[in-house]
């Protein structure tokens, strides 16, 4: 019986725990996927680049932009109004996506 009571309160912090991200974007192969995502207002997008070359990710109207990400690094931004966001990697610029916040 001891071990479930320090097991219970473990679990409980588990679950109450946010997660990093509700949206997750992937950079591979010079290409952003999905290209095109759908979210709520409020909702996180976290950027991870699994490519051995360096992206970043920079909204076209100025509202994010992240540092040049190396391999496994990751960028987060949390949408709070309603729109839609356009983004590419200013190193490779045809490598474009959009996130749509409704």
């Amino acid at each position: 019986m001891p071990k479930i009571k320090f097991l219970l309160p473990a679990l409980c912090l588990a679950l109450a725990s946010p997660a990093f991200a509700d949206a997750t974007v992937t950079i591979k192969n010079f290409d952003y996927s999905p290209m095109m995502l759908s979210i709520s207002a409020g909702e996180t997008v976290t950027w991870k680049n699994l490519d051995g070359e360096p992206h970043t990710v920079v909204s076209t109207d100025g509202l994010f932009r992240s540092q040049a990400l190396d391999q496994n690094d990751s960028f987060a931004f949390k949408f709070d109004k309603p729109g839609t966001y356009k983004y590419i990697c200013s190193i490779h610029p045809k490598m474009v996506a959009t996130v749509t916040v409704k």
